[in-house]
């Protein structure tokens, strides 16, 4: 009931009022009565007494049926009692130790009649009695009857069973129970049997009665407080008020509900209409009866159906109702302590409709607008930006997206100048469906003059073809494909070119197909937002691949185009470079003089021009140094003075931040002595794959990067077996980003353990174990088998230092030339020696030895124990001497000196065609 905190006062009895200058103080003239004597709280005539005399009733069957069922239940529960307790004591005094014994002793009842008494007593049992198989009694409490029969069934025992049974005896119902006494050999060797007097057990349900009466005794006090105290709150909350005023008051309430302009509705629990007012009869078109008939079959929409009997409470939620927008609110009433159920206004809200309508669209354009952002320009790649603005539009905006560019945008070049295209390229189309009459991919596209495209490719402005079925201009670009387009259902089109930085890149073209609504004004300007973000990133990716093709041309441009012909190696190589940008790893493969090769591997730290270019620098160096012909470890020292300098120019300049380093691996092979000599400046070692398919990663001294200075550099001597593979990489191909170098070289040790492979196979199988998917940094593989110089292709002379031993390796040489087939070189063979032995004989100490190698050239080398090399220079007319090496140098191809440990090598190489 509502309650008035206005009317603080009570009625009178008799509802006259009193006169206008009364003391009482009560307005309306109403005069103050005396306060009647409080009666009796609960009365049997109002709702309160009736309601009271109900819960009495109920209580008293309650409590009559709880005592009843505790009376069943009690005696239930003493025969269950009985019945266990009897069974157990039998069988715990039968399981007792010595009760065989004692059946099986001359006199059972003299042993056995003390315990059962004692047992008898400590269990609360009536009786415990030993029986022989015969049924005679050993034991009894009266001993009368010790000696006789039992009486009752007991034959069931001897064979193993439990009897229990109920009888009547003279102190009333009785329970007893017979079970088997075993010997050890599992024989009946007797029978116990115990009984008790049901009355004597207790039950719990008996204890429980007094406990019942008690808690019905005090819901029946607490009845009558409750209805006491629902009385007196009935009389606060109605304050008094009789009939007529709370008719009145329900009069009052009822036009107030109908005047208002919002609809009121109350919905029961049980989804009935309790009430509504005309409003919401009006805005919910209700029938006349709709009150007290389910909501569900008064034939409302389903948005507010949901809400009325949704039990749960809404604030101000916009559905529509017919062609009515509906503010709804929704308040459940038992939140207060008040019936279940709810109340609902409705407020017609049809002018907003229009209003929401145009926020939610612009929701939806700034929701495309921020996906686009995010999702086109992932990448720097032209082609996968026009995939993705395609992706975006569809079918958020158009059933269909086309995206066409230069030619020269997709290779990373300028686009023609001009403020028009005359030729595109398909870049990506995207729609609802794989059927599309469009051009597919990479199709070339010619515009044609005087069409919508070429006007706007031309001015740059977008175009709005809202009917396309109606607009005839745009079908000149191509009449056939255009009724193609027309036939599948192609009705709006909005264009527009593709320009960032005042360049025209392309044009992009949305279609819709199964959207009825065709392409607005507002469209178009959405559209012109989306190309313009997506422009920008696709002239983003085009100078990347244009500064990204120039690196790359660059790089291979330093990196070696073909290997130089050699015999000492089958030599198979890799070179690939990251997909993020240029790197600074290369490889080399140098001939020296003796028949040997040079390997080497090298990355320098960073990516990028500079990277490049420093890359070119060492590797000119290298080629340098490796004409002198220098130990590894000496070249490797030079080039690392060579990355300093480069490092202190640079930070002189301020051009560039200093080098951060290089690694670089430098080995020498040969082919005669099948020893190959490393040096690493940092670099990962190499693996070596014997003929045997066995691979080893050689301990090296592995040096600081190049550029650091730190401590010199030290080689490595290995002996390699004809047919071994030298395997040389940087670390691209071993160590990313998701693989530890530890696991790079084991998958690489994998991938080079098996059978032999020629040196191309190698490279395929390496990179195809271990080339990651997208490759961060570049990638150089060498692979090298080793061949061997044949032994008679070999010949060596000791030479004694005296001038008459000129003539005899002359001699000697003479012979060997001849046996290989070279009769035209001996002539010139043997006055290059004798030139070359005797400056030795003349100038040099220690001992002097001769050796020629027939491979690609024929190799004549004079080695001594002096450590001075000779220099060529031109004699006067007036020397006597000192046209020696100038003879050399003119009948020789190229000639050189090389310094070993225990001297020089003076060497010359002659052409053998």
């Amino acid at each position: 009931m509502a309650q008035f905190p206005g009317r603080s006062w009570a009625p009178s009895a008799s509802g006259a009022t009193g006169s206008a200058g009364s003391s009482g103080g009560r307005p309306n003239g109403r005069q103050q009565l005396p306060r009647p004597k409080r009666p009796w709280p609960v009365r049997l005539r109002s709702v309160a007494g009736q309601v009271f005399a109900l819960q009495i009733l109920v209580v008293l069957l309650l409590v009559a049926a709880a005592a009843v069922a505790l009376v069943v239940q009690s005696h239930g529960d003493a025969d269950h009692e009985a019945r266990s307790r009897s069974v157990a004591v039998a069988q715990t005094f039968a399981n007792s130790p010595g009760i065989v014994e004692a059946l099986r002793s001359p006199d059972p009842t003299a042993i056995l009649q003390p315990k059962a008494e004692a047992a008898r007593v400590g269990s609360g049992v009536d009786f415990i009695v030993v029986l022989n198989d015969d049924g005679i009694r050993y034991t009894h409490p009266n001993p009368d009857l010790i000696g006789r029969k039992f009486v009752g069934a007991y034959l069931p025992a001897l064979h193993g069973q439990v009897m229990t049974e109920q009888v009547t005896s003279t102190l009333g119902p009785q329970v007893r129970a017979v079970v088997p006494v075993y010997a050890p050999d599992g024989s009946v060797a007797g029978l116990v049997s115990a009984g008790i007097t049901v009355k004597n057990v207790s039950s719990a349900s008996g204890r429980q009665l007094p406990v019942v009466l008690g808690t019905a005794a005090g819901a029946v006090g607490l009845a009558v407080l409750g209805t006491a105290l629902i009385n007196r709150r009935l009389r606060r909350q109605t304050r008094g008020l009789g009939p007529s005023e709370m008719t009145r008051m329900y009069e009052h309430h009822a036009a107030v509900l109908h005047a208002v302009r919002e609809g009121v509705v109350i919905v029961g629990v049980d989804g009935r209409l309790l009430l509504c007012n005309d409003e919401a009869r009006r805005l919910l078109d209700l029938p006349p009866d709709a009150e007290g008939r389910p909501v569900a079959g008064l034939g409302l929409e389903p948005a507010p159906l949901a809400l009325l009997t949704g039990d749960r409470p809404v604030t101000d939620e916009v559905v529509l109702a017919g062609e009515r927008l509906l503010a709804v609110n929704v308040r459940l009433t038992d939140q207060a302590g008040g019936p279940p159920g709810c109340v609902a206004t409705l407020r017609d809200s049809t002018e907003l409709l229009a209003l929401s309508g145009r926020a939610e669209g612009a929701q939806r354009r700034l929701r495309l607008l921020y996906d686009a952002g995010v999702t086109v320009g992932s990448s720097l790649d032209a082609t996968r930006t026009a995939e993705e603005l395609t992706q975006v539009a569809v079918p958020r905006f158009a059933d269909f997206v086309t995206v066409d560019l230069a030619d020269e945008v997709l290779t990373g070049e300028e686009p023609p100048p001009g403020s028009s295209l005359r030729r595109m390229r398909r870049a990506a189309v995207a729609g609802i469906r794989d059927d599309s009459p469009f051009y597919p991919v990479d199709t070339v596209l010619d515009v044609v003059p005087a069409t919508p495209l070429a006007g706007a490719l031309h001015s740059g402005a977008p175009g709005l073809e809202p009917r396309l079925a109606e607009a005839a201009g745009w079908r000149e670009q191509d009449p056939e494909r255009s009724a193609q387009v027309l036939a599948y259902g192609v009705h709006s089109l909005v264009r527009v070119p593709l320009r960032a930085r005042g360049v025209l890149l392309g044009v992009a073209r949305f279609w819709r197909v199964d959207r009825p609504e065709p392409f607005e004004a507002e469209d178009l300007t959405l559209a012109e937002e989306l190309v313009a973000h997506a422009a920008v990133c696709i002239d983003n990716a085009r100078r990347y691949t244009r500064e990204h093709a120039m690196a790359v041309t660059l790089q291979h441009s330093l990196l070696p185009r073909n290997l130089p012909p050699q015999n000492a190696l089958e030599v198979a190589h890799r070179y690939l470079p990251a997909q993020a940008g240029v790197g600074g790893d290369w490889f080399d493969v140098i001939p020296l003089p003796g028949a040997r090769v040079a390997l080497v591997v090298g990355d320098v730290v960073g990516h990028g021009l500079h990277a490049a270019a420093t890359m070119g620098r060492l590797r000119t160096a290298i080629h340098n140094f490796s004409t002198l012909d220098l130990p590894p470890d000496e070249l490797l020292g030079h080039l690392d003075d060579l990355v300093n300098r480069i490092d202190q120019d640079e930070a002189a300049s301020g051009e560039g931040s200093a080098l951060a380093g290089a690694t670089c691996l430098y080995a020498i092979y040969d082919p005669v002595s099948r020893r190959c000599t490393l040096a690493s400046a940092g670099h990962p070692p190499p693996a070596v794959v014997d003929p045997d398919g066995r691979v080893v990663f050689p301990e090296l001294a592995t040096g600081p990067p190049l550029g650091l200075s730190v401590l010199p550099f030290e080689t490595v001597e290995l002996d390699l077996a004809e047919g071994s593979r030298l395997v040389l990489y940087t670390d691209g191909l071993v160590e990313d980003r998701e693989r530890d170098i530890g696991v790079g070289i084991d998958l690489l040790r994998a991938a080079l353990t098996g059978p032999p492979r020629t040196p191309e196979q190698t490279c395929s199988d390496v990179l195809g174990a271990l080339l990651p998917e997208h490759p961060l940094d570049d990638i150089a593989l060498l692979v090298a088998r080793t061949r061997v110089l044949a032994p008679d292709q070999v010949a060596e002379w000791d030479v004694p230092s005296e001038p008459a031993a000129v003539g005899q390796v002359r001699a000697a040489v003479a012979e060997r030339l001849a046996a290989w087939g070279l009769d035209e070189v001996a002539f010139v063979t043997e006055l290059i020696l004798s030139e070359l032995v005797t400056n030795a004989i003349r100038y040099s100490t220690g001992p002097i030895r001769v050796r020629l190698l027939r491979d690609r050239t024929l190799i004549c080398e004079v080695s001594d124990g002096s450590s001075t090399s000779p220099h060529l220079r031109y004699a006067a007319t007036t020397d006597e001497g000192g046209r020696g090496l100038f003879l050399v140098a003119q009948f020789a191809d190229r000639w050189g000196t090389r310094y070993t440990a225990t001297g020089k090598v003076i060497w010359t190489e002659q052409p053998l065609e």
